[in-house]
């Protein structure tokens, strides 16, 4: 016979599944700043429950948004297996925004690295090579001009996701606009002057949580 679970322990996992629930609504409209005590209010939970379901922070994002980095990983390894290499590199770039509309919290923390370091860390090291590859066969096919580098692809993505953070309320699908401009300048762009170093891309993301 199964023995069954405690109503303490049960209690505990309803707490946490209550507090990462309404974590997740407030970090959708507000962004991943939302204090403890906003949580702990909106939830009908007292303070020392959300500490020690989350003591830490990054607790709490791994929690919320582990699963949905783990889709845009996929979605990245997805593209890279396009035999046109622009569609996939369009493809990957519009279904992350795309992700990151349905959140504000989880477009800031993919743009940026001071969040949920172990997470995002991650995200970078899995999706970086692929995106590159994409980048250096685009640029082989003549689909991109010759100085293209997968740090202009990751500014393309802070520009537009700085858009859709400044229209969500009354533009929310303006984004998709400044996607198509930005990719098509890319496309087009005179990129003859000096590459970037491809450090930049750390320090673009990092720049986005000031």
């Amino acid at each position: 016979m199964t023995e069954a679970v405690p109503p303490l322990r049960r209690d505990a996992e309803r707490n946490r599944q209550l507090l990462l629930r309404t974590a997740g609504e407030l970090m959708a409209s507000r962004g991943l700043d939302v204090p403890y005590e906003d949580i702990a209010r909106a939830a009908g939970t007292g303070m020392g429950t959300v500490y020690r379901r989350f003591p830490q922070r990054q607790d709490l994002l791994d929690a919320l948004f582990s699963e949905h980095v783990d889709t845009v990983i996929d979605i990245a390894r997805e593209a890279s297996r396009y035999d046109d290499a622009w569609a996939g590199l369009a493809w990957f770039l519009e279904r992350q925004l795309e992700i990151e509309a349905q959140s504000r919290g989880l477009g800031e923390l993919l743009r940026s690295r001071d969040q949920a370091t172990e997470l995002v860390q991650r995200a970078h090291e899995e999706m970086t090579p692929l995106v590159a590859d994409l980048v250096r066969r685009a640029v082989r096919a003549g689909q991109l001009p010759a100085g293209a580098t997968p740090a202009d692809f990751a500014a393309v993505h802070v520009m537009v996701g700085s858009v859709m953070d400044a229209s969500r309320e009354h533009a929310p699908g303006l984004w998709r606009r400044a996607l198509r401009i930005a990719l098509a300048g890319l496309r087009h762009a005179d990129l003859s002057g000096d590459r970037p170093d491809e450090t930049v891309i750390d320090h673009l993301y990092h720049d986005q949580a000031k």
